[in-house]
């Protein structure tokens, strides 16, 4: 996704400039007139970056900084001053300001100030993200859930969190089930202790008992060491059982044991241990199946069953994919030390066509892929040639993506833009992008605007030119030069 520049300042011609570099550079912008604005629109997630004049009338930029350092400490903000004094600079960055530039600024300076920004903005994200993972602090907010599935699973999720009883995570490999089951205990009151994560189908089956129940050293051969186990590990706290059907029959029967009786039974031990867990299991295979088939015990299937919730796959949430890919894109460009401002529309457009049988895993994989592969500014369809090799029809999908993404835009910015498809009939939206992802000349743009002006004022030159914001002279001028006078002539006939 692009990111979006949230630009305040009270000068109008100030604005348009700002506005112009930064659009130039591929952003798409936000516009606040006065603090109080700036305000109010921060607080939306879609705002990447804000660039903030620090002079203005009413709410101040200190004070509109103070703000939206309370609203949200994570978003980064450029201050603008038309006077580079120290004590002013000063007073910003230790309000929490990422960088600053005196007024006029040349578009370069104003780009990389941008690109640092958003760069600091990822780092923190990361650190923050990896702090929360482990310290087992994670919540529900921390998860990419826009889709009305995730939202239903998302209030499931923290009633079970309240609650001090089994949890069963349901879907298919890939959705993301161990990153509900740390959001379930970071917003439990067990998030003060340890979340311990065990992936049932990856332990050998002779080293089960061991690894789930501990042992004592001498138990059997090898073990030299006393062994606690991760019942033990995660007394007080909450223990994540992932893939649980891949479970042993024999060791299903002790975990029946454990959770019945609050205590577990290590190899060589003389008296069982008392232990205080809190069992999330989670599987991608249908246990009501492997009951009938003998090859799960229906009593524990019912011990772990207490409260269900089913991890929709992604490609019954395909809404959210921009904002997990616009997710991951800021998190790879930490790791990798990139500074890939998102993905092309179009390429939006094609990773929500394909159908992700290996879900949000698969997605985070491609991206990956992509940035290694990618030497631009953008993804792009040419960073993902395995989508582009599954999805050969998808060319008729990507040529209506520009048109998607020029709605959300004027949604954004409150305004209602057309369409002007090949046969030059209005749909809607001005697409900005062209097929391949790239931004579409000024002229065509300017032409596509204007001829819709014209249908939408039937006309009339001085209303015209009034709401396009020159002058009519102007206006006439452009006429001749994009041919659209027969146009105007047509609307006038008519």
């Amino acid at each position: 996704m692009t990111k979006t520049v949230l630009i305040v300042d009270d000068d109008p011609a100030q604005r348009r400039l700002l506005q112009a570099a930064v659009e130039r550079q591929g952003f798409a912008t936000r516009i606040a007139e006065d603090g109080a604005q700036a305000i109010a629109q921060a607080s939306d997630p879609a705002i990447d970056v804000v660039m903030l004049d620090l002079v203005m009338p009413g709410v101040s930029g200190m004070e509109a900084l103070a703000a939206i350092r309370q609203k949200r400490d994570d978003l980064p903000v450029v201050v603008l001053t038309a006077s580079g004094g120290i004590d002013t600079v000063v007073k910003a960055m230790q309000a929490g300001a990422n960088d600053f530039f005196v007024k006029p600024a040349s578009p370069e300076r104003v780009l990389v100030s941008i690109r640092n920004a958003l760069k600091m903005g990822e780092l923190t994200g990361e650190v923050r993200r990896l702090k929360k993972r482990a310290a087992g602090s994670m919540s529900f907010a921390d998860m990419v859930a826009g889709a009305a599935s995730m939202k239903q699973l998302i209030r499931l999720g923290q009633r079970a969190a309240t609650a001090n009883i089994p949890v069963l995570i349901l879907g298919e490999s890939g959705v993301g089930k161990e990153v509900i089951a740390r959001s379930i205990h970071g917003e439990s009151d067990r998030a003060h202790r340890h979340i311990v994560t065990v992936n049932c189908g990856a332990i050998p089956e002779n080293l089960v008992e061991s690894i789930l129940f501990g042992h004592e050293k001498g138990s059997f051969t090898g073990a030299s060491d006393r062994h606690l186990g991760k019942f033990q590990e995660a007394d007080g706290g909450t223990l994540f059982l992932d893939e649980v059907g891949e479970l042993p029959l024999e060791m299903q029967v002790k975990l029946l044991r454990a959770l019945q009786e609050g205590e577990v039974d290590p190899i060589g031990a003389k008296r069982p241990v008392k232990v205080d867990v809190r069992i999330i299991a989670a599987t991608n295979k249908d246990l009501t199946k492997l009951v009938e088939a003998g090859k799960f015990r229906e009593d524990l299937y019912y011990r772990l069953n207490v409260f269900p919730i089913d991890a929709p796959p992604l490609r019954g949430r395909k809404e959210d994919i921009p904002a997990l890919a616009k997710h991951f894109v800021a998190r790879f460009n930490s790791e990798m030390g990139k500074k890939i401002i998102g993905v092309s529309p179009n390429t939006i457009g094609l990773l929500q066509a394909f159908e992700w049988p290996g879900n949000v895993r698969q997605l985070e994989n491609m991206i990956y892929r992509a940035m290694v592969l990618c030497d631009g500014d953008f993804l792009t369809n040419e960073d993902f040639p395995q989508l582009e090799a599954q999805l050969p029809e998808f060319a008729q999908i990507a040529a209506n993506a520009p048109a998607e993404l020029a709605i959300c835009e004027a949604a954004n910015n409150n305004l209602a833009l057309p369409q002007i498809l090949a046969n030059g009939e209005s749909a809607g939206s001005i697409a900005i992008f062209d097929i391949g992802g790239h931004l579409r000349p000024l002229e065509e743009i300017e032409r596509d605007l204007i001829e819709y002006a014209i249908d939408l004022y039937a006309g009339h030159m001085t209303e015209i030119a009034r709401r396009l914001g020159i002058g009519r002279s102007t206006l006439y001028r452009k006429l001749k030069e994009y041919d659209l006078e027969e146009h105007i002539l047509n609307i006038a006939a008519g």
